[in-house]
């Protein structure tokens, strides 16, 4: 294998907590890379003590990425730039995909090498539905803003992900309980590391858990999809229908009622056109 790398952007996926968990070919690219662009360089030079070399770093983080970047690009242009984060995969919760847009757009060579991530080792870790999934990141501090975000995402039929801090866990299950209904949902801290904890149960169990204990460490929130609707009654779906017919004519009528209550369209056409003949 050659001591260079091919110049380019290398986005590389470093370990949630435990560093065993450092794949060998990152271990390898981090070696060679001519410049490695951190989050904190502090965090990495740990990293790379533990793989014993020593690189070259450039802080880029949400406080700089904006004029950082345009340097980054240039010396992709001719080293090759290896971009970690703290923890987990680049782009994930984390700045990075202003530069992977900006090198494509430079024509330079972006490659990825997968690993940890502390959203996809939580969804293994909570035993909720993983076929259909949403990482919404963190939730808004303010409480409205909070509510808010919540409120888009409560009709979403898929398990959702969050990430969160030890002080705002509490907080964040009850708002998560009040906006979408006591589901059942995970706790997942410390990923990988010593004090691994994964907590299972409804929102309001965990939110009333947490409410005054707040956990330390890295906190992802694991939370079910909905449940099935409950079917309309017959009596609400009649109700629909003529409330319709005061506004619309019979076909319309009916597939705007079989598309809020999920009711046959051609027999609510029928009843539609009984109920008009009755006027």
């Amino acid at each position: 294998m050659p001591d260079t790398l091919e110049p380019g952007l290398y986005i590389v996926a470093t370990p949630i907590g435990n560093l065993g968990d450092l794949a060998p070919r990152a271990a390898d690219i981090l070696a060679r890379a001519d410049v490695l662009a951190v989050e904190d360089s502090r965090v990495t030079a740990k990293l790379l003590q533990h793989i014993g070399v020593r690189r070259p770093m450039l802080p880029y983080h949400d406080h700089n990425a904006d004029r950082v970047r345009p340097e980054l690009i240039a010396r992709m242009t001719a080293e090759a730039v290896a971009l970690v984060s703290d923890a987990g995969t680049p782009l994930i919760s984390d700045p990075g995909y202003k530069l992977v847009r900006d090198a494509r757009a430079a024509g330079i060579a972006v490659t990825t090498l997968p690993g940890p991530c502390a959203a996809i080792a939580a969804l293994t870790l909570a035993g909720l539905p993983t076929d259909r999934f949403l990482f919404a990141g963190f939730l808004p501090s303010k409480a409205k803003a909070r509510s808010d975000a919540i409120a888009e995402l409560a009709a979403l039929r898929a398990t959702l992900v969050f990430y969160e801090s030890g002080p705002r866990l509490g907080a964040a299950l009850a708002a998560l309980a009040e906006g979408l209904g006591d589901r059942e949902a995970a706790v997942a801290r410390e990923i990988s590391k010593t004090f691994e904890q994964t907590v299972t149960g409804t929102l309001s169990d965990l939110s009333a858990r947490y409410a005054d204990s707040p956990p330390k460490g890295e906190i992802v929130i694991v939370v079910a999809p909905p449940g099935e609707a409950e079917a309309a009654s017959e009596d609400d779906v009649d109700a629909a229908l003529r409330e319709a017919l005061t506004r619309l004519p019979p076909a319309k009528a009916a597939g705007e009622v079989a598309k809020a209550t999920g009711a046959d369209r051609r027999e609510l056409y029928a009843r539609a056109m009984a109920i008009k003949d009755c006027r």
